[in-house]
């Protein structure tokens, strides 16, 4: 499985011959595109009609984070340029690379579109997934197979929230719209926010 995986990072890693353009467009994808996420998640509960698909992708966000970390810890893989494998084209501290938390963070938002929201949305964000994960693999700090683990995180992660709300979510819900409006009560009555 370990050569599988470096031989994987070899084809897709970027090398010093590789395109600069190229380089540049993977290390925007790989640091700034995930800022997406809490944008769309602001925009979907104060604007949009999108509060419980909110939720179940906060939940899911959380159990994949946590899930995450737990597995960082059990099996800690060390990053390609620790290892002096391939070329590094983005500065990261050698912490442990299995899973990816950004390809976690963004499968799981992925996911929880294709799940639970609109198809439309799903594929959009689900190639921003992708572009991430390929993105970090290029600049040589995560190898393939963690990507592959992120992925694998973020559906049971889904699965796991879709029991929780299956139990709870309508208590999360009610919960939650009370606090929101305790909290946006002002902007609520001025319209700068939906009810």
């Amino acid at each position: 499985m370990d050569q599988l995986n470096h031989q994987l990072f070899l084809l897709i890693n970027a090398t010093p011959e590789s395109p600069e353009w190229l380089i540049q467009f993977a290390d925007f994808i790989a640091v700034y595109a995930i800022n997406i996420i809490p944008v769309v998640l602001l925009i979907g509960w104060l604007w949009l009609p999108q509060r419980k698909l909110v939720l179940k992708i906060i939940i899911a966000l959380a159990i994949a984070v946590l899930t995450a970390k737990m597995l960082s810890s059990i099996y800690p893989h060390s990053r390609p340029f620790v290892e002096h494998i391939g070329h590094q084209f983005l500065n990261h501290s050698a912490t442990p690379s299995f899973p990816s938390s950004h390809g976690t963070i963004a499968f799981t938002f992925a996911l929880a579109f294709i799940l639970w929201g609109r198809i439309s949305q799903a594929v959009a964000f689900f190639s921003l997934a992708l572009m991430i994960a390929w993105a970090r693999v290029y600049l040589g700090v995560h190898w393939p197979l963690d990507m592959l683990a992120a992925l694998l995180v973020s559906l049971l992660s889904c699965a796991i929230t879709q029991y929780i709300w299956s139990r709870v979510g309508r208590v999360i819900l009610v919960k939650s719209a009370r606090f929101y409006r305790y909290l946006f009560g002002i902007s609520i009555k001025k319209n700068g926010v939906k009810y």
